[in-house]
């Protein structure tokens, strides 16, 4: 793996010729985010997390997973296995605002940039290397120096010929780092990696795969593809002796437009009271509206996701006559769906989404004479004051706790 990598300052790196896929990924996203302001925390062991009985880790810096802390991880099973941990509280928008900016770095290169979440993204920069006179590995090279300048944050570049091949090198490079797969030596990269690095193969896939005596990527793709297929079905035997034989046709695809926007909150304590849900229904359509009209959309459907104390979980939804994004119409559907569909129980988790999306531009339903307050208008304005005065500057009156009275 050494010859593969490349460390920071460096000025040569493996052949990159006909490697025009990167893959990046940020480390330790949203704990790096928040280190920015705390660098007193460098080198501890920080998870971001709610820190509630029921809350799990969004992110764990790199100190904490030598404890066995990982993402998803029930916070209280992490403060366990390292009693000294850290947490930090997510900070609302943060994330987010920092993503774009990543995402506008790449997106200087080439519009060919396929965000899988908020910290990794796929780019083919062979169109490009012409254009910009450099080369794959150079242009990683250029992004892990932009991303740390700009940002205060550190990524992780894998530079290969394929996708698949690319988000193995981004893993094994990390932290801080570049690994450049030459695609004249894809085959010997993959081969005597476990058969569990291949896209698609679970655990059960992996103990079956390894059942059969197929332990490595080079096992399965010296395996009869007919075997292959009688073992796995025909549609996962082809795909992964596709992938062990370096065979990866998936091309980048840019950012598809938002299908939904949602919130959603998991309660430390089970929720019987349905007023103060609705108030929980009234925070997260705030946040919804706010996230709409920050990205110019409008939607047409309002639904509802409840989770009982038993881990029931339903889904309601409604569709409204006219585009919305205004937080009052989303609250109002809310507890309509809630009242209608749920009306009794213990509840653990509750959320709100609007689906149907479109422009603002389209499906607004103008009211010139209408008595009714300009709703939007004050939301809109709210919007401008949080901007600049932070999350807390501006709330709805019911909303506020003795203490902000």
């Amino acid at each position: 793996m050494a010859r593969y990598r490349v460390t920071t300052g460096a000025t040569t790196w493996p052949d990159d010729t006909g490697c025009g896929l990167l893959h990046v990924d940020m480390d330790a996203f949203f704990v790096s985010c928040e280190l920015r302001t705390r660098p007193e925390l460098e080198g501890k062991p920080v998870v971001v997390s709610g820190g509630g009985p029921r809350s799990v880790v969004a992110a764990a810096s790199y100190a904490a997973r030598e404890f066995g802390v990982r993402s998803a991880m029930p916070f209280s099973t992490a403060k366990r296995l390292c009693p000294r941990l850290i947490c930090i509280t997510p900070t609302p928008g943060l994330y987010g605002e920092v993503s774009q900016g990543v995402m506008a770095i790449f997106r200087e290169l080439t519009p060919l940039v396929e965000p899988l979440s908020l910290d990794e993204a796929f780019l083919d920069v062979s169109g490009a290397l012409k254009r910009l006179d450099s080369s794959p590995a150079r242009l990683g090279a250029w992004i892990r120096e932009r991303v740390a300048a700009d940002f205060g944050i550190t990524c992780s570049v894998g530079v290969a010929k394929v996708k698949f091949v690319a988000k193995l090198a981004s893993g094994m490079a990390k932290p801080d780092g570049m690994v450049v797969v030459p695609a004249a030596e894809t085959l010997a990269f993959l081969r005597p990696l476990p058969v569990s690095a291949l896209w698609g193969v679970g655990k059960r896939t992996e103990e079956h795969l390894r059942q059969q005596g197929l332990d490595t990527i080079a096992d399965v793709a010296a395996a009869p593809l007919v075997r292959l297929r009688r073992s796995l079905g025909r549609a996962l035997g082809e795909h992964l002796w596709a992938l062990a034989n370096g065979h990866d046709e998936r091309e980048v695809i840019p950012e598809t437009p938002d299908k939904s926007i949602g919130a959603e909150v998991t309660f430390d304590v089970d929720l019987h009271d349905r007023s103060v849900l609705g108030l929980e229904l009234l925070r997260l359509s705030e946040r919804v509206a706010a996230t709409l009209r920050r990205r110019g959309l409008r939607g047409r459907t309002v639904s509802i996701k409840v989770r009982f104390a038993d881990f029931k979980t339903i889904t309601r939804a409604r569709t409204t006559a006219v585009g919305v994004d205004v937080a009052r119409d989303i609250h109002r559907t809310a507890v309509e769906l809630l009242t209608e569909h749920a009306p009794s129980g213990a509840v653990r988790l509750i959320g709100v989404r609007v689906e149907g999306l479109d422009t603002e531009s389209s499906g607004e339903q103008l009211l010139f004479d209408s008595p009714e307050p300009r709703w939007r208008d004050a939301e809109v304005a709210a919007d401008v004051a949080r901007s600049k005065f932070g999350a807390a500057a501006v709330r709805p009156a019911s909303l506020l706790t003795p203490r902000d009275q």
